[in-house]
């Protein structure tokens, strides 16, 4: 990897829209931000400032203050009575078996006294155990005490601590690059791509003269993103670049969250999206914004830290960031779209494309046609490819699979010239006898590219000069942002292929990746249209190719019901928001699973115990109160509970908040957490 961030083959130009970083409106305290503390925390729970769980003081503090104050007092008094009237007690026993010598003083105080402290330690240990005076000191004695204490200042000239020095790791190595930055105004963009920059160094380094000139030259600016962006405009999330993480909300201080989360942070970083994310919810109930729109930033942000690469796909009309934070903006339909689209993805192998332009173009009933629409692009693209050297556009593409004896004559006549006639023969003669049939999967096709053969689109996917730039997801490469656009309004059937062509060529892409030291994440807000069976294995493998997604669904009903249980399982991370139905609750609720719940059940029955005196007094006090005596029963017992019932999930969970699940690539698990996403 180079020092600019890019890695081997150079990227598409990124847009300059961001050349200027935004300033921030209060000055960023660089120090206290890189030494805050992260301590080491269960998965989800955003680490910045996080003080870790304390159980035995999470249980003291439980206990309400009015009862632990009159326990504390009660216990005080009766051990100031015991101790008043033990002490002289135990002296005057003492005195009377004549252990103590009245005539010596000495001898006298010294028994009086080690009888008194003795009392006043078994008091302490009794009542003080029993009262609990540790916790009342702990609460309210300790910290009043506190607050009367007055702490010098270090002098002013006194040396700075190794742990507040941002650059410390730095500075040993390279000081003078340390004191380049000492002097500059660093953002924490800046300082999270400059930390990554220096660990590359310390793998290679003989990379470091080149990195020192950087700094020297270039400052905080040093080794920036080839957009020279150091920061997004109007960023609104909670970030930690050093963790990597993005906070979303408050995990609720509920007896169904795990202990360790309870009241802290909740967040995801590359290590939960790396096991993929399904998020479902009704329209309006906060997934773009609280989940989808969060998780883009945080690519963006990671991406100009040179530590990810961001694909973002969604309407045209979703708020999921300003054009400003992508470097690549593809946006079908649209004049002022900066680029376009490779239908094929700038895959290598013919036959690879063409199965996935296919299984794209495809509805979702037509699903059972899937493998002979496949084959009938095949014939098409494969020899197209061998004569050109490149794939067909949109309308070459239709022509030839609608059957178009021109285009069937000149794709032969370059066949032969190039001597590969011979080789693409028996593709040819196969998909020119299927020509006209009934079944013929080529007209299929060729209906299903006219959707794209439009001229609002002709830039968007044809070739030639007036075509635009074209992205394909080879660049997965490099640290892209990109943002796709989809015409859902204008064109809602062409949104429906895109969708599920890019979200198919991304999956593709990323596994397929040499340079895997970026993480590659993939935010879809609505996926409906681009979850099928080999995106579903795809998201599998993609744990291991350090990349992951974040799907949306506004309901399970959008899918075919032969994937839903298979996308369940091939995602690692699942996401329920208020309002689902209760057959999506369901899902969740077998997913999640069942935990073993203590039950208390108290019956009362009559009382008929005792002899002739206890029977007339219950019936004398039947008669007097109108009640029956009775006696009570206790059982108790452990049974097991879904964690999240159906039921829970569809009416009880209150607007603004989520129950999540999580694992991570290691395999670590967190069960269903209760969020306050508004927090």
């Amino acid at each position: 990897m180079g020092l600019d961030g890019t890695r081997g083959q150079q990227a598409p130009q990124a847009q300059r829209t961001s050349s200027v970083p935004p300033q921030r409106t209060l000055p960023f305290d660089l120090a206290a931000w890189a030494t805050e503390p992260r301590p080491d925390a269960p998965p989800g729970v955003f680490r910045l400032g996080h003080r870790p769980h304390d159980e035995t003081r999470a249980e003291q503090a439980a206990v309400p203050a009015r009862p632990l104050l009159l326990r504390a007092a009660l216990n005080l008094a009766v051990g100031a009575v015991v101790y008043l009237q033990g002490a002289p007690l135990i002296q005057s026993l003492l005195t009377a078996v004549g252990l103590t010598v009245p005539s010596s003083f000495v001898v006298s105080f010294l028994i009086a006294l080690a009888v008194n402290v003795a009392v006043l330690i078994g008091v302490f240990m009794v009542f003080g155990s029993m009262g609990r005076w540790a916790e009342v000191w702990r609460r309210w004695v300790a910290p009043l005490l506190s607050r009367t204490v007055t702490h010098e200042e270090p002098p002013a000239d006194a040396e700075t601590p190794l742990t507040t020095d941002p650059w410390a790791g730095i500075r040993g190595a390279a000081p003078q690059v340390a004191r380049r930055l000492d002097g500059e105004p660093v953002g924490d963009v800046d300082y999270a791509r400059i930390r990554h920059a220096w660990e590359t160094v310390l793998a290679d380094p003989e990379l470091l003269p080149a990195f020192a000139e950087q700094v020297e030259v270039r400052g905080a600016a040093a080794c920036a993103h080839p957009s020279e962006a150091r920061d997004l405009p109007g960023r609104s999330g909670r970030h930690d670049l050093l963790t990597r993480q993005v906070r979303l909300g408050t995990a609720q201080n509920v007896v169904k969250n795990p202990p360790a989360h309870r009241s802290a942070g909740f967040a995801l970083d590359p290590q939960l999206i790396g096991t993929s994310l399904l998020a479902v919810g009704p329209a309006g109930t906060g997934k773009t914004a609280r989940l989808a729109r969060p998780v883009a930033e945080a690519l963006c942000l990671q991406a100009l830290a040179g530590t990810a690469c961001a694909v973002v796909i969604g309407a045209a009309e979703s708020d999921l960031g300003p054009d400003a934070w992508y470097d690549v903006v593809i946006a079908p339909g649209d004049p002022a779209s900066p680029y376009g689209l490779d239908l094929y993805g700038a895959a290598a192998d013919p036959d690879e494309a063409a199965a996935r332009l296919a299984d794209a173009l495809l509805p979702d009933e037509l699903a059972a046609r899937a493998e002979t629409a496949r084959t009938a692009l095949q014939q098409v693209v494969g020899p197209y490819h061998a004569a050109y050297g490149r794939y067909p556009g949109v309308r070459e593409l239709r022509a030839l699979l609608g059957g178009d004896q021109d285009a069937w004559a000149v794709l032969r006549k370059a066949l032969q010239a190039g001597g590969l006639l011979a080789v693409h023969e028996a593709d040819l003669l196969h998909r020119e006898s299927r020509h006209g049939r009934v079944d013929d999967p080529g007209t299929l096709l060729a209906d299903r590219l006219a959707l794209l053969d439009r001229p609002v689109f002709a830039r968007s996917f044809a070739g030639g000069p007036d075509a635009l730039p074209p992205f394909a997801m080879r660049a997965l490469e490099h640290p892209l942002r990109v943002r796709v656009k989809l015409p859902e309004r204008s064109h809602p059937e062409v949104a429906r292929m895109l969708s599920r062509l890019v979200v198919a060529q991304f999956v593709q892409a990323a596994s397929a990746r040499t340079e895997r030291s970026l993480f590659a994440g993939l935010v879809v807000d609505d996926a409906s249209a681009a979850v099928d069976a080999q995106i579903v294995r795809g998201l599998q493998r993609m744990r291991a190719a350090n990349a992951g997604a974040v799907l949306l669904l506004r309901t399970l009903v959008d899918l075919p019901e032969p994937l839903r249980a298979p996308l369940f399982g091939a995602v690692g991370c699942r996401m329920a928001f208020p309002g689902i139905a209760p057959w999506d609750g369901r899902l969740f609720s077998e997913a999640w699973g069942t935990h073993l719940v203590t039950e208390t059940a108290v019956t009362h029955t009559p009382d008929t115990s005792g002899g002739l005196v206890r029977k007339a007094a219950r019936a004398g006090r039947k008669a007097l109160s109108g009640t029956t005596a009775q006696t009570e029963s206790v059982t108790t017992r452990d049974v097991e509970r879904h964690r999240w019932s159906p039921s829970d999930l569809a009416h009880a969970l209150p607007s603004g908040h989520a129950v999540v699940s999580l694992t991570t690539v290691d395999g670590d698990q967190v069960p269903p957490l209760l969020v306050d996403l508004r927090d």
